[in-house]
């Protein structure tokens, strides 16, 4: 499916990362117009996928700020597809001092920044009367992760949970709820950090791209009837 985004207008938080930045380029390939977030407009991003014919455009907002997520809606004419991937991963130990406040802002960004997106997307998507949204989760919500830290386990296992509700809520409009969970991948994020690819059945972290495509995939009418399911893409780390 080359063209399956034909003519779809594309909103990708966290577009400035690795993931953000791999599902750009691929949503682009498939023929979506992009709208690239992050909290400092990517706008070299978005200058560099127009110039190859792909058109995007690049705007800056904090997920954690309801009112700026939802004029950061309100402000694109036509919202096919919502791909939530902003998010924040500390490599922290919860007993370290001033871990609590680093626990709230990661609840922020993972967990409640979904809820300030999906919740002004679903208004413009339910008058619309379709939509495809894919929220970004982690392997770490299904097994603990293999390295990450608490808070960032227990945010992306409230985005688990959130699928399964807002799936239902969306189903009656036309819109489609589902999430991706990534494993071990190749990003900024995780630069630095080591990882035992012996634990990996595939034996290798993954590559962006190749948790990108599965996300555009749920934003295509080839997942029309996917509707709160949790993608897992983890190079067999865990096997449902």
């Amino acid at each position: 499916m080359p063209r399956a985004l034909e003519g779809k207008t594309v909103l990708i938080t966290g577009a400035a990362g690795g993931i953000g930045r791999a599902t750009a380029a691929v949503c682009g390939e498939q023929g979506a117009s992009l709208v690239l977030a992050d909290r400092q407009a990517p706008r070299e991003l978005a200058q560099q996928l127009s110039e190859r014919g792909m058109p995007a455009r690049a705007i800056a907002f904090d997920v954690a700020d309801r009112a700026a997520a939802e004029a950061a809606v309100a402000g694109i004419d036509r919202l096919d597809a919502l791909v939530a991937n902003a998010g924040y991963c500390p490599w922290d130990d919860w007993n370290e001092a001033g871990w609590d406040e680093v626990f709230h802002r990661v609840i922020d960004i993972n967990l409640l920044g979904l809820m300030h997106l999906t919740r002004a997307a679903l208004a413009k998507m339910s008058a619309q009367g379709a939509g495809r949204m894919v929220l970004v989760s982690s392997v770490a919500a299904r097994m603990g992760g293999l390295a990450a830290s608490p808070h960032y386990v227990a945010a992306k296992g409230g985005t688990h949970a959130f699928v399964k509700w807002l799936a239902r809520r969306a189903a009656d409009s036309g819109v489609t709820v589902n999430s991706v969970a990534p494993g071990a991948t190749e990003t900024g994020m995780t630069q630095g950090q080591a990882f035992d690819a012996n634990r990996i059945p595939l034996r290798r972290m993954a590559q962006p791209r190749e948790i990108a495509l599965p996300i555009a995939f749920l934003c295509s009418d080839g997942a029309s009837y996917i509707c709160g399911a949790t993608l897992d893409v983890n190079g067999g780390v865990y096997m449902n």
